[in-house]
């Protein structure tokens, strides 16, 4: 089922409410870094950090590796940002070259909204938040696939993390995940039911919610338990929630939501920051895919918060190959 297809058929839907709809840890690969944990968060999320990557390191990631991706609405966030990222400055088409669903020589393999289909029988795996445990059986699916066996990257989205047993079910079905897919991991091998190739499951937080973000299940602990799992074991995350609740500066507006809409700033701080730059400079437009119709990510007006998860996203894609973040 095309994702793109549902966001245009639900969106009214979408919009009318806030937002969208056992621990293993043997740590037998899958993530970690040998320099240690790369969380993605507002710190790295600027362009001039993604100009401070060393190029050898995009070209290496753009090169080597396929990454499949699902999500919903709010994961357009990323999958816009790095759509529109190739037309943003020059030689940016090159470097940051990006195909959708069609592995193109040169160009970084983007599977977007790939594992939704190899869900089990009855359950909705669109993104975590339909289903806390069916990513668990469509990822095995997809990987067990061999039209599949060339992917190394592996990241799911969360609609609304609220309320959901983040520990019990998210990160623990994804530390089954890396000790079955893993390096070293049990289905790792040449045998009969084995695949070659080794995958980097990359972890997401949540995004912001406005004025719900503290408190128990809620945005803020969700996020920082994922964090420190990763922290503590060494793989990689997306921080969405860091993203959405700092400005460009750094400041950090505890009840803001996805789009900078914070009473505490007293306006969106996002909006106001892309109206003070340039296009073209400042900020790019996101599109819906490469080369396609500029759009913003979903449930923001404006470029900014789509923007800074694509350049997070890259950020980790070039320590996934090597790079060691300094």
């Amino acid at each position: 089922m095309n994702c793109k297809i549902i966001y245009i058929s639900i969106i009214a839907l979408i919009m009318s409410f806030s937002g969208c709809e056992k621990d293993n840890n043997n740590n037998t690969g899958g993530g970690g870094t040998n320099y240690g944990t790369a969380i993605a968060s507002y710190q790295v999320a600027t362009d001039n950090f993604l100009r401070n990557i060393p190029q050898e390191y995009i070209n290496q990631a753009r090169n080597t590796l396929h990454i499949a991706y699902q999500h919903t609405s709010h994961g357009t966030h990323v999958s816009y940002g790095l759509y529109g990222l190739p037309d943003f400055k020059d030689g940016d088409d090159v470097l940051f070259g990006i195909t959708e669903n069609d592995p193109i020589e040169n160009k970084l393999d983007f599977r977007d909204c790939a594992m939704e289909i190899y869900a089990a029988p009855d359950e909705d795996a669109a993104d975590l938040s339909r289903n806390e445990t069916a990513f668990i059986q469509a990822t095995r699916n997809y990987l067990d696939d061999p039209d599949n066996s060339d992917i190394n990257v592996v990241m799911w989205s969360w609609c609304d993390i609220t309320g959901h047993d983040v520990s019990g079910n998210y990160i623990s079905g994804m530390q089954t995940l890396i000790n079955e897919y893993g390096t070293g991991g049990s289905k790792i091998g040449t045998g009969e039911g084995q695949r070659a190739v080794p995958i980097t499951f990359i972890f997401m937080t949540g995004h912001a919610n406005a004025n719900s973000n503290l408190g128990e299940g809620n945005p803020k602990e969700q996020a920082d338990t994922i964090i420190n799992y990763c922290n503590k074991y060494g793989y990689f995350c997306l921080d969405y929630y860091g993203i959405d609740t700092h400005d460009m500066n750094g400041n950090y507006w505890e009840d803001t939501g996805d789009d900078g809409n914070s009473g505490l700033y007293g306006g969106n701080f996002y909006q106001d920051w892309q109206d003070a730059h340039v296009l073209g400079q400042g900020y790019y437009e996101n599109k819906t895919s490469p080369g396609g119709t500029a759009t913003y990510g979903a449930h923001n007006s404006q470029h900014i918060t789509a923007n800074r998860k694509a350049y997070a996203m890259w950020y980790i894609l070039a320590r996934i190959v090597g790079w060691d973040g300094k």
